[in-house]
């Protein structure tokens, strides 16, 4: 998870840089302030201390237009962003705190949580452009392809906001919204005895993602993408599974297909349209049995809301 954080507020600190965006004096700088800052989790047991990291850009009142930071006393285009660790600032890293004038912003909150259960290891993410005066409703989060493929990387677990602010008066605190949809696969027995040793790989495609989520509303938008992402053989061997996979919303109702390749190099395909789109805030478990495969030789107060969990259980049939 460390990994994972470094990694979103690097990503957010290169793109914010442009040659368009140097940092400027101010011949007179206005009374500075730095909002109060704190964080909560609400889950399905009641408020609980937050972990991860946030990024908070302030937008002109009544505008979607970047307002930007002031850094040492400069108005730069790098937004405020805070390492926090159990409902406070994380002292051991460097946070970059927003120091605005005094004045109403519209705040645009997008955090990552940090997960007590594993999660998919090598997520990617496309950030947006930040530019003072930028007009950030033309900005996104976006997938990335796979070098070499058609398909896309899954992404980062998301959460968004959006409120005004009044510096001076109020603090950072907002109930977050997560806007990505997580995805567990599970493949065992039909029999619940080990899976084949033939088994070499299993790689798992899910149709019809969104590619873009806007950044300042959060909503999916642009072309619909496929995004791919192998399973893991359990210790035990009775079953292939991956951390959960995070994901876009859908633009309709998916299509899951799955390929298991053998040792011999034959290939096994599966294909099967979900019962549902994916949704914001969801959670779907797929519990995929199968039976003989050999057969056939053929191929401030921040919130997070809890998933509203689904599972499906899908019986496969011989695999071709």
């Amino acid at each position: 998870m460390k990994k994972l954080l470094s990694a979103f507020i690097l990503a957010a600190t290169v793109a914010s840089c442009s040659t368009d965006d140097t940092p400027f004096d101010d011949t007179v700088t206005p009374e500075l302030v730095s909002p109060a800052f704190f964080m909560q989790v609400s889950t399905a047991n009641g408020a609980q201390p937050f972990t991860g990291v946030v990024t908070i850009s302030p937008l002109t009142n009544g505008t979607l237009q970047y307002f930007g930071n002031y850094v040492n006393r400069n108005l730069t285009p790098f937004s405020g962003y805070y390492f926090v660790k159990d409902g406070t600032l994380y002292e051991d890293k460097k946070n970059l705190e927003l120091t605005l004038p005094l004045g109403t912003y519209d705040m645009v909150y997008w955090g990552t949580p940090k997960y007590e259960e594993p999660i998919y290891a090598n997520p990617a993410l496309r950030e947006p452009s930040y530019s003072i005066g930028g007009d950030m409703s033309a900005q996104a989060f976006s997938l990335l392809q796979i070098p070499g493929d058609t398909t896309y990387y899954p992404t980062y677990d998301l959460a968004y906001a959006k409120r005004p602010v009044n510096v001076g008066t109020d603090d950072l605190d907002v109930a977050l919204q997560r806007v990505v949809a997580g995805l567990k696969i599970i493949i065992k027995d039909r029999n619940d005895e080990m899976l084949h040793s033939g088994i070499s790989e299993v790689d798992v495609r899910v149709t019809n993602i969104a590619s873009q989520l806007n950044f300042a509303t959060a909503l999916p938008q642009g072309e619909p993408r496929t995004v791919s992402f192998p399973l893991v053989r359990s210790m035990d061997g009775k079953q292939m599974t991956n951390g959960i996979v995070m994901l876009f919303p859908s633009i309709g109702t998916p299509e899951l297909q799955v390929s298991i390749k053998l040792q011999d190099g034959h290939v096994k395909s599966f294909k099967q349209m979900l019962e549902a789109p994916l949704q914001a805030n969801t959670k779907l478990t797929l519990t995929l049995t199968v039976g003989k495969i050999f057969d056939e030789e053929t191929s401030g107060d921040f919130t997070l809301e809890d998933w509203n969990e689904t599972s499906e259980e899908i019986d496969v049939p011989v695999l071709e």
